[in-house]
C-alpha cells in the first residue's frame, strides 16, 4: 500500500516552530536534501526553507513624517541632506527615493550621472544616528502659514520612518554584456567594450522568488526578513512579469516576478540597509531580504530544492539592444557557470562579477533560519496570492 502524500498546514507549521520541533533549512541546504530524498521524501523531512538575497534595489525609498512647527506649515518642498523628497502629501508628510540624486553634489556638475550622495545614503546615515538636515518650503495657507523649515533630524525625532519599497526581489535577471566598442555604465555596472565582462545581480539558488516560482507561499501579508528586522510583502511589485518563458520546476528563464515590501525602518540596521553610488548611473540602495518558504507539499519541496546548475538567464546586450528596446539574446547561462567566474559568449570567454552578494545571502538565510528556530518568527499565510501567470 503507496504511503499517503504529505500535506501541511501553516497552523500545523507554527504549532512545530512553537513547540521548537520545526526543521528549518536553508534554500542551498534544501538542494541536497531533495537529492537525497526526493521531493516527497524531503517534504516529510523539512518545514521550512530560508531564502536571502543582498543587492541593489533602485525602487526602494522611505515614507516619513517629520513633526510639525510653529505656525504649522503644508510642505510643498522636502531636502534632507539636499536630497529631494516628494511632498505632494499632507501637511509633513512625505516619500524620499533611493535613487534620488543630492541637488548640490559638485561631481555630478563634472561628470553626469557619477552622484556621490543620495536618498540610499540618507537613509543609511539615519539608521546609522547621524544627524541630518532637514529643510521644507510652503506656499502658507490659512491653516498652515509657516513658509520655511530648518532643523537637524535623527531617526529618533521622525515621528514616523516606513520602508516602502516598490520594486524588491526580482525574481531572476538579466545577465548583462556589451556588444559595442566603447565603455558603457549601467545600472549592472561598468561593461566593457567587446564583451570584455559580463555581469549578474542575483543570488540564484538562493534568491527568494526562484525558490517558489508561481508564488504559492507569497503574497500579500508574507512576514519576510527586510533590513534586519521583520518585514511584509504588500502587493506585487512594479513590472510584476509572471507570464515570463519558464524552465525545469518553473523557474523563470528571464526576469520575472517581483514584490513591493515594507517594514518599519526605526527596527532595521545600516549592515542591512547600504546606500551605494554606482558609476555612471546614480545612487541605489544595497538591500537585504529574505523570505521563508513553507514547505506544504512535495511541489513545494521540489522547487525549492532547484539547484544553481538548473536555474538560466538570459546574455542581454547593455551596449545598444538594452537602450533600443531590442529583445535579443546571445545565450543562456546557469547561475552555476556565472557564479564559477566564467561563461562563453559568442565563441568568446567572458569573465563574470556579481551586483549582489551571495556571501550576505547566505548571511540573511541562516539568520532567518536560527529566528525561526528559536520561534522568534512565525509564518503569515498570505491574503492573496501574487499573481501567476497561469490561466
Amino acid at each position: 500500500m503507496s504511503e499517503k502524500k504529505i500535506q501541511k498546514t501553516y497552523e500545523e507549521i507554527n504549532a512545530r516552530i512553537k513547540a521548537g520541533e520545526a526543521v528549518v533549512v536553508t534554500a542551498e541546504e534544501m538542494v541536497g536534501i531533495v537529492k537525497e530524498n526526493g521531493p516527497e521524501g524531503a517534504a516529510r523531512k523539512v518545514d521550512v526553507v530560508t531564502t536571502g538575497t543582498f543587492a541593489p534595489m533602485c525602487s526602494s525609498g522611505m515614507f516619513f513624517n517629520f513633526g510639525q512647527m510653529i505656525p504649522t506649515i503644508k510642505a510643498a518642498k522636502v531636502w534632507i541632506n539636499k536630497v529631494p523628497a516628494y511632498a505632494g502629501l499632507a501637511a509633513v508628510d512625505a516619500y524620499l527615493g533611493a535613487t534620488e540624486p543630492a541637488e548640490d553634489d559638485p561631481l555630478n556638475k563634472i561628470y553626469p550621472g557619477e552622484f556621490r550622495y543620495g536618498g540610499g545614503h540618507v537613509i543609511e546615515d539615519l539608521l546609522r544616528g547621524k544627524k541630518l538636515l532637514l529643510e521644507a518650503k510652503a506656499y502658507g495657507t490659512d491653516c498652515y502659514a509657516g513658509k520655511k523649515m530648518k532643523k537637524e533630524v535623527g531617526l529618533e525625532d521622525l515621528p514616523y520612518a516606513l520602508l516602502c519599497n516598490p520594486r524588491n526581489g526580482y525574481q531572476n535577471y538579466n545577465c548583462a554584456v556589451n556588444l559595442s566598442d566603447k565603455a558603457v555604465y549601467t545600472y549592472m555596472g561598468m561593461l566593457k567594450p567587446n564583451c570584455r565582462n559580463a555581469n549578474f545581480c542575483s543570488a540564484g539558488e538562493l534568491s527568494p522568488l526562484l525558490n517558489d516560482p508561481y508564488y504559492r507561499t507569497i503574497g500579500v501579508g508574507t512576514r519576510i526578513f527586510l533590513g534586519g528586522a521583520n518585514g511584509y510583502v504588500t502587493w506585487r511589485g512594479t513590472q510584476h512579469n509572471p507570464k515570463a518563458p519558464r524552465g525545469k520546476n518553473g523557474v523563470p528563464r528571464k526576469p520575472a516576478g517581483t514584490i513591493m515590501v515594507q517594514g518599519d525602518l526605526k527596527l532595521m540596521s545600516p549592515e542591512w540597509l547600504r546606500g551605494v553610488s554606482i558609476l555612471g548611473y546614480g545612487n541605489s540602495l544595497a538591500l537585504g531580504l529574505g523570505i521563508p518558504i513553507p514547505i506544504l507539499d512535495a511541489e513545494m519541496a521540489a522547487y525549492t530544492g532547484v539547484s544553481d546548475a538548473e536555474i538560466f538567464t538570459q546574455v542581454v546586450d547593455y551596449g545598444y539592444d538594452y537602450t533600443n528596446g531590442i529583445a535579443r539574446s546571445y545565450g543562456e547561462v546557469s547561475y552555476a557557470q556565472l557564479k564559477s567566474g566564467e561563461i562563453e559568449v559568442n565563441g568568446k570567454k567572458v569573465r563574470t562579477a556579481p551586483l549582489s552578494s551571495v556571501v550576505k545571502a547566505r548571511e540573511i538565510a541562516e539568520i532567518l533560519q536560527k529566528r525561526i528556530v528559536d520561534g522568534k518568527f512565525l509564518l503569515n499565510p498570505p491574503a492573496e496570492l501574487l499573481p501567476d501567470g497561469q490561466e
